[in-house]
């Protein structure tokens, strides 16, 4: 068959990209769809793929010292397995302790609410405040912990009725470390290889948006949990020595709450304020309480962010806060893990397409 040339008879050859996006779509709409339907499976696969992304930078390091990169992937496995394992023998009793005390000082906040702070309010804002009803703390807190204690007997027999239920719900959870295992372990090869199925024309500028949605990715994934952690360790050791008694819960609450920007800060300083006041009985603890988190604001702010995050992520907090929330809306827990690198690769995308619009006589002609 003879060669069809351009302008020389024959239907001309359509541009590449025309021929190429339709196929493009298709196949990201067909992906879409098989995540949605496979949802309910999704769980362990999705945990093992953030371990094993978390893991890989680790891993390429020992790979670059001349260790070999199986003998790296048991190593950094058996790391996290480490941390996880000092979490819950070291952090899960003080936090469940503290949580026990918590509840027990329900009624004594209730009563400061009740005799100081409406009264306050009533005498500075000149409105009038009714009086908080009187509430049988002893019959109430037996009856919500009987709840709570009601409810998860409920969900552990639901759990357990059925032996492929328990079998499949263990299975679910063994997963996770092999799952986490093989994609650490072929985390490079697999990117290439996806990477190469791929049109040729687009490989160059695919693989540049890659690797700069990877940093961004990373600084939200690597960067930003270890800001989180670290604020936690500073908010909970600086409010021990300052002795509130819920300095781990307060901690790890503020420390959570800052994947949103300032928002760890607000929620924090506000929550230990009131237990610091509701234990001390006095403003001067709360001198004390607002210096701990300057210095956790001014170590995020001058330490940790620069060297952890950097300027890499990009996102509004607005964006932060409707991409968890959609997330979960859409599916669930999951929805909640993938929401910030799946908004983190979006917005790079976007970037790059605004770009490229801009570029257009669309844009800058008359």
């Amino acid at each position: 068959m003879a060669e069809i040339i351009p302008g020389q008879g024959g239907a001309p050859e359509p541009p590449p990209d025309i021929t190429r996006w339709p196929l493009a779509l298709v196949v990201l709409a067909l992906l879409i769809l098989g995540l949605y339907l496979l949802q309910p499976i999704l769980m362990p696969f999705v945990l093992g793929g953030l371990l094993a992304y978390l893991g890989d930078p680790l891993v390429d390091r020992l790979e670059r010292a001349r260790i070999n990169r199986g003998l790296g992937v048991v190593l950094v496995f058996l790391l996290f397995v480490l941390i996880i394992v000092l979490g819950f023998l070291v952090a899960l009793p003080l936090l469940l302790q503290q949580l026990d005390s918590l509840v027990s000082r329900v009624p004594a906040i209730y009563e400061w609410l009740t005799t100081s702070v409406l009264p306050w309010l009533q005498n500075r804002l000149q409105i009038p405040v009714n009086r908080l009803p009187e509430v049988d703390w002893s019959d109430q807190i037996a009856t919500h912990w009987q709840s709570v204690g009601k409810l998860t007997a409920g969900v552990l027999k639901q759990v357990t009725g059925s032996g492929m239920g328990l079998v499949l719900g263990l299975a679910n959870l063994a997963l996770v470390p092999v799952v986490a295992f093989y994609l650490m372990r072929d985390w490079d090869l697999m990117m290439n290889r996806a990477l190469h199925m791929l049109p040729r024309a687009w490989q160059e500028r695919t693989a540049g948006i890659t690797a700069e949605a990877d940093e961004v990715v990373g600084a939200f994934l690597r960067g930003q949990f270890l800001v989180m952690c670290a604020l936690s360790v500073i908010y909970s050791v600086g409010l021990w020595m300052v002795g509130v008694q819920f300095a781990l819960l307060l901690g790890l609450l503020a420390g959570l709450a800052s994947i949103v920007p300032y928002l760890g800060f607000v929620v924090g300083i506000v929550a230990s304020c009131i237990a610091a006041y509701v234990q001390f009985q006095e403003w001067g603890a709360l001198i004390w309480v607002g210096l701990v988190f300057g210095v956790g604001q001014a170590a995020e702010s001058m330490v940790l962010t620069p060297i952890l995050v950097g300027d890499r992520i990009g996102l509004h907090p607005v964006a932060v806060i409707f991409a968890l929330m959609a997330g979960g809306q859409i599916a669930g827990f999951v929805g909640v893990l993938l929401a910030l690198p799946v908004a983190a690769v979006v917005m790079v995308f976007v970037r790059h397409a605004v770009q490229h619009y801009q570029s257009t006589d669309l844009y800058g002609g008359d």
